[in-house]
């Protein structure tokens, strides 16, 4: 018999990215936060499946609570596909119907299931049947010229009858022809309005927004409406955002780290990589934003950048570019 799943907190949670919330970067924020959510890059119903699991799919116990985020739109397959994420141990499965990426789009999944909302319902009333984890969804508020509140109610509650647990909203519609995804992040208005009316129609699904949110202090505004605040792109280009969230929002009282506390105790990680084979810059990438606007975060940026590529360069560029941090 299964094990009955703990709630998760979704006070906070950090979104999935393609090519940036991989295992080494999630592993610097559970240093930095222990109880802000975590979440995967999407990976494909098929490489789940078919591909190299562990490459894939394995974590760090420490990076718990950990969300898989899961793309695709046959029953089947994301039946299949939440039972290995259930037995690797993450916390949640998350359907991806929100990305307007070309390739996503080709694929018949991402944001353009919001126009097919019976299609999302049935892969999450599969992974229902099949895993005790939560099946949440991920979305947008609408999608070219699907983007009436009216449609987006429509969606919601397709969704929510299929046993939906929670639902994280990008507060911005997608345009899947004209726009690029960097562009679909930046160019279509935000709407937190239209999320917030959502809870109050929907007052017993957990809903968290996303899109545009930089500080603790906009979470906080916005937990005044929803249940919780994912952050994207900020929490990558300057992560120490994060180093007062478990004391201001989860209300524990352990001191938070310092930006140079959080990297000197990611160091060992660090270590522990490279003697594994991983290079350099696979994990350095991630760190340059740390010490984002403040005496010498450039020089800490510039002196990474322009050295990690280098064959057999290890730990001591970290430890020289944190000279910069004093230097400049």
């Amino acid at each position: 018999m299964k094990p009955v799943c703990q709630p998760l907190d979704r006070t906070l949670s950090i979104a999935p990215m393609m090519e940036y919330t991989d295992r080494h970067y999630r592993y610097l924020m559970r240093i930095i936060s222990k109880h802000t959510l975590l979440f995967t890059e999407m990976v494909t119903t098929g490489a789940i499946i078919h591909g190299d699991r562990e490459k894939l799919l394995g974590f760090d116990p420490l990076e718990q609570s950990i969300v898989a985020q899961v793309g695709g739109n046959d029953p089947v397959e994301l039946a299949q596909s939440a039972q290995i994420l259930e037995d690797y141990g993450y916390d949640e499965v998350n359907l991806n119907v929100g990305c307007p990426s070309d390739r996503v789009k080709s694929g018949r999944f991402g944001a353009c299931l919001m126009m097919s909302p019976e299609i999302v319902a049935e892969g999450v009333e599969a992974m229902k049947r099949q895993v005790q984890i939560p099946i949440t969804v991920k979305c947008r508020i609408g999608v070219d010229d699907c983007d009436s509140y009216a449609e987006l109610i429509r969606f919601v509650q397709i969704v929510a009858d299929a046993g939906c647990d929670a639902l994280y909203v990008h507060a911005r519609k997608a345009l899947l022809s004209g726009l690029s995804p960097k562009e679909n992040r930046t160019i279509p208005p935000l709407k937190y309005d239209w999320v917030y009316q959502l809870k109050q129609d929907f007052p017993s699904l957990p809903i968290i927004l996303n899109g545009g949110v930089k500080t603790l202090e906009e979470t906080k505004a916005h937990l005044k409406q929803v249940d919780g605040v994912m952050i994207g792109r900020e929490a990558y280009g300057n992560p120490a955002i994060f180093c007062a969230a478990d004391q201001q929002l989860f209300q524990d009282s352990t001191p938070s780290l310092t930006r140079l506390q959080a990297l000197q105790a990611y160091l060992p990680y660090i270590e522990e990589k490279l003697q594994q084979g991983v290079p350099l810059k696979h994990i350095s990438r991630h760190l340059l934003g740390l010490f984002k606007g403040v005496k010498g975060g450039k020089l800490w940026r510039r002196h990474i950048s322009e050295n990690a590529f280098k064959p057999g360069v290890g730990l001591e560029l970290i430890e020289a570019a944190m000279q910069a941090l004093d230097s400049d």
